[in-house]
């Protein structure tokens, strides 16, 4: 891979946005690779870390040379879209690790994540609609669910930049911490999620994301499922052991 560096681990990938030069600029490449991260993570389920490596830059956004020339068959096929959603949709959960700035789709790269740690220089922005376009790729629907539709569309209408601190109180990110410790947080959250049942996380991801009329099936199935794991026993029944033996 050109674009993107990939560390395994054993529970999870480290997934790190490697186009210095252009800002980590979203291009059809990168894209590419991200679809290749996706089918081994659907292929093999594991956490996903996914960050920007050069220092102080998240994803500046789409590469405006490449949009710019992009026509109507090229927006109806959903490139950075169709990516986005596939990371979205991943079988376990997906933490990104946002230094610097996440602008256009950089910033959808990031709400694609199930969760987000920023640095305390990090800034978030849609500037789509200034270029005559708009925000394509996600933000749309997940940014009014992550911070509420009024605050979404004043984000979305203006192209105002949001800093560490407002992504913090309207719930765009999960934690905000030094440049020097973001991948150590982002790593920390994956460890307290890697305790949990892969099944559990699995399901329990799957029926966050589902639409409101799944519910109460969708949880009555997968809780019927996790009943008769056997992951299920050997975890109650260590935290029963555990309680004796205070």
């Amino acid at each position: 891979m050109t674009g993107l560096r990939v560390e395994e681990r054993p529970d999870r990938l480290v997934v790190t946005l490697d186009r210095p030069e252009k800002r980590n600029a979203i291009d059809a490449d990168l894209i590419g690779e991200l679809h290749a991260v996706c089918a081994e993570l659907e292929a093999r389920p594991r956490l996903l870390l996914l960050t920007g490596g050069a220092e102080g830059i998240f994803a500046g956004g789409a590469d405006i040379g490449q949009l710019r020339e992009r026509g109507r068959l090229d927006a109806l096929a959903a490139i950075n879209q169709a990516a986005f959603a596939r990371i979205r949709a991943l079988p376990l959960p997906t933490v990104a690790a946002v230094d610097g700035p996440a602008l256009g789709g950089g910033a959808e790269l990031a709400y694609a994540c199930d969760l987000r740690v920023c640095t305390d220089r990090a800034v978030f922005g849609q500037p789509e609609v200034r270029l005559g376009i708009l925000a394509g790729a996600g933000a749309t629907y997940r940014l009014p669910a992550l911070v509420g539709e009024a605050r979404a569309k004043e984000l979305l209408f203006t192209g105002r930049r949001v800093d560490a601190a407002e992504a913090l109180r309207i719930g765009l990110v999960n934690q905000v911490v030094e440049p020097a410790g973001l991948l150590a947080a982002a790593h920390a959250l994956l460890d307290e999620i890697a305790k949990g049942s892969a099944l559990a996380l699995r399901l329990t991801k799957l029926a966050v994301d589902a639409p409101a009329a799944a519910h109460p099936q969708l949880d009555l199935l997968s809780q019927a499922v996790l009943f008769e794991d056997e992951e299920k026993h050997r975890r109650m029944t260590e935290f029963l052991e555990r309680r004796r033996s205070r």
